[in-house]
């Protein structure tokens, strides 16, 4: 049985910023109470008519436990008002939209503010092992001298830090950073440097047009980030106007300094960002007098190899159509998130191949070729961030803003998520 289309009445997001930059004092909570607060300011329905807050973060912070709670109560929700925190990796902000939607299917609400929130300027730095260790033994030693005997063990190695960043961005299965994923899969599709580079410089160029021309204002706000100096940001800050085939040209591999072809100029930046949306059935909408943004109308999660967790938008949206019948030329506006131009490249091929298809799903036909005129056309994470507990909330808005301004019906949202899987999201505006 079809089940009830999903209404998006209000999506809003924040500008996204680079990490150390404008937003480093906004710890999460803080950000995305900002931004959830301004979504209900524009929202046609009250604070006390929402179900559950549901919002998906992946570096959680020790002092904001269930962090859409804190978010919540912040952004001026009742203390009746439940709040769930959600993680799928890359894809928590999908998963707090997908969460809601399986509850007002289940009966169990029927108005939900769903949404996904980084701050990767505030992942920690953790103390070694060792002098983690050295600090316990210290608060059990019972005499002064066991104290100082406890101290002689120190050495100043102990004080180097495990960067918080790079442990969250490796794979414990592969033992792989993310971006060298995104080398095995320039490695299996053959993918040059000069390739990834050419997809990045597109990317600055499609979102820089995009910030001229108006088109991010309209989902996205102005943040206050320093109020006492009236200091705000209203632009996604990344977006590198100048950006060249020369300069991305002269940057060295990071992930395999010997043979790499990955860079931080192809790969997607690190940022702080929030984003939101409000959500109900079609019939709840209809029922109010309202006319939502769009509409989710289904979406499927599939699993995959961790060391080539970024083809998970082809395994992902491969299931998504068969559980719709739609294909590929049913698609008016698509969305990869970007979070390696070799990636997005790996699964353009991999869509389009037969063979592919034939090894992963045993199809004698292809998913289906992208046209690349309908991709990323306000560019993507490599210009704009991936705040990877927002990202998938991010790329669900752009999606329906991008079709209602080009007065289009249908459209894909996709995203690989680190440790091997995949998302996809079918979005309308009929």
């Amino acid at each position: 049985m079809q089940k009830e289309r999903i209404a998006i009445v209000t999506a809003l997001r924040t500008p996204m910023a680079r990490a150390g930059g404008k937003f480093k004092k906004m710890q999460a909570d803080h950000l995305a109470a900002v931004l959830f607060r301004e979504l209900m300011l524009r929202s046609p329905v009250s604070v006390d008519e929402v179900d559950e807050v549901i919002i998906g973060n992946v570096a959680q912070p020790i002092h904001a436990a269930n962090i859409a709670r804190v978010i919540a109560l912040r952004a001026g929700f009742p203390e009746s008002t439940p709040a769930l925190t959600v993680h799928r990796n890359c894809a928590s902000g999908m998963e707090s939209i997908t969460t809601a939607v399986s509850r007002i299917h289940a009966g169990e609400g029927k108005v939900y503010v769903c949404g996904g929130v980084e701050s990767m300027s505030n992942i920690p730095l953790v103390y070694s092992e060792k002098m983690t260790t050295l600090f316990t033994d210290l608060s059990r030693a019972k005499t002064l001298l066991d104290k100082v005997r406890t101290l002689l063990g120190f050495k100043p190695s102990f004080l180097k830090p495990i960067v918080g960043l790079m442990s969250g961005l490796t794979d414990p299965v592969s033992g792989l950073l993310m971006g060298s994923t995104a080398e095995v899969l320039a490695q299996d599709f053959g993918i040059s440097r000069e390739e990834q580079d050419v997809f990045s410089v597109q990317s600055h160029l499609k979102a820089q047009k995009a910030k001229e021309s108006g088109r991010f204002a309209l989902e996205s706000m102005v943040v206050v980030y320093d109020e006492k100096e009236g200091k705000f940001l209203d632009f996604d800050d990344g977006i590198r106007e100048s950006q060249s085939l020369e300069k991305l040209a002269k940057l060295k591999p990071f992930f395999d300094r010997k043979n790499g072809t990955v860079t931080a100029g192809n790969s997607s930046q690190i940022t702080d960002a929030a984003a939101g949306v409000l959500l109900m059935s079609e019939s709840e909408a209809k029922k109010r007098g309202l006319e939502p943004l769009g509409y989710l109308c289904d979406y499927a999660y599939e699993g995959l190899e961790p060391k080539r967790m970024g083809l998970g938008p082809v395994f992902a949206t491969h299931k998504l159509f068969q559980q719709t019948g739609l294909g590929m030329n049913d698609m008016e506006i698509i969305e990869i998130n970007e979070a390696f131009a070799a990636q997005v490249i790996a699964c353009e091929r991999a869509f389009a191949s037969k063979d592919f298809a034939k090894s992963h799903f045993g199809e004698s036909e292809a998913v289906g070729a992208i046209d690349p005129n309908i991709l990323n056309v306000n560019g993507g994470a490599v210009a704009l961030g991936h705040p990877v507990g927002m990202t998938g909330t991010r790329l669900v808005l752009t999606v329906l803003y991008e079709l209602r301004q080009r007065k289009l019906q249908r459209g894909l949202a996709t995203l690989c998520i680190g440790g091997g899987q995949g998302a996809a999201l079918l979005l309308e505006v009929k």
